[in-house]
C-alpha cells in the first residue's frame, strides 16, 4: 500500500479484541487500513474489510516494510499483553518513520516506556472501566470525554425538575461555568442552542467544562 495524500491510511498490529473493532471500524468508515497477526484465522476474517491483510508471526522490521506499514499515516500496535513485542514493534514502527505511532499499554509501566521512545499510548481496559465506574456512580449523565486540563464534555440527561426550565433561568455559564454546545432529542441533535430554549421530556444536553464545576451541576439536579 502506498500513502496517499488525500485520505489518512491505518496500520493495525494484533487482532485481539480491541485491535479487531479497531480495525473493522477504520475500514467500516472507508479509511484503508493495513491489518497484521499471527492468527490466521483472525487475519482471513479481516479480508473482507481489507484487501492488505498479513499473517505474520515475526514483528521484525524488515517484515513489517515488507508489508507495507511505513505507509501508513497512523499505526496503532495492539498487542499490549505480551510487553516486550509491544516495546519492540513500537520501536520497529517509529523507526520506519511512521508520523503517527500509537501503542496499547496494560500497565503504567509499560506506558511509561512506550511514551518514553516515542508512542502515544491508550490503556483501553483502564478507560472503559473508568468510563463504566463513572456512569455507575452518576445519576444524570450517560456518557463523557476528557480533554486536557480536567475539563470533560458530558452527555447529561435533563431531569424532571428541570422540565419546563429555560436554559438562561438556570445560569449554566455565571452560575456554573459550564456551556451547553448540543442538545439532543428524539435522535435529532441541535448544536444551535438557545438561551430561551424551555428543556421537555426527553432532552439530553452536551455540556463543556471543568470536571468540578461539572460536578457541582450534577450534584445540584
Amino acid at each position: 500500500m502506498k500513502r496517499k495524500a488525500e485520505s489518512l491510511s491505518y496500520g493495525v498490529i494484533g487482532l485481539g479484541r480491541f485491535g479487531m473493532a479497531l480495525a473493522v471500524t477504520l475500514a467500516n468508515s472507508g479509511k484503508e487500513v493495513i491489518v497484521v497477526d499471527k492468527d490466521e484465522e483472525k487475519v482471513k476474517e479481516m479480508r473482507q474489510y481489507t484487501e492488505y491483510a498479513f499473517v505474520c508471526g515475526n514483528l521484525s522490521l524488515e517484515a513489517l516494510r515488507e508489508m507495507g506499514i511505513q505507509n501508513c499515516d497512523v499505526v496503532v500496535v495492539c498487542v499490549g499483553e505480551k510487553v516486550d513485542v509491544s516495546i519492540l514493534t513500537t520501536m520497529s514502527v517509529i523507526e520506519l518513520k511512521v508520523p503517527k505511532v500509537i501503542a496499547k499499554a496494560t500497565s503504567q509501566e509499560q506506558g511509561a516506556v512506550l511514551q518514553k521512545i516515542g508512542a502515544d499510548v491508550v490503556y483501553p481496559e483502564r478507560d472503559m472501566a473508568l468510563r463504566l465506574g463513572k456512569r455507575l456512580v452518576s445519576h444524570s449523565f450517560l456518557d463523557y470525554v476528557s480533554l486536557e486540563n480536567s475539563v470533560e464534555i458530558r452527555q447529561i440527561q435533563v431531569p424532571e425538575e428541570l422540565i419546563g426550565k429555560s436554559i438562561e433561568q438556570l445560569q449554566f455559564r455565571s452560575k456554573f461555568g459550564l456551556n451547553i454546545i448540543a442538545l439532543e432529542n428524539g435522535g435529532e441533535t441541535t448544536i444551535e442552542v438557545s438561551p430561551s430554549h424551555h428543556f421537555a421530556n426527553g432532552d439530553i444536553i452536551v455540556v463543556i467544562g471543568k470536571v468540578n464545576n461539572l460536578d457541582d451541576f450534577e450534584n445540584s439536579i
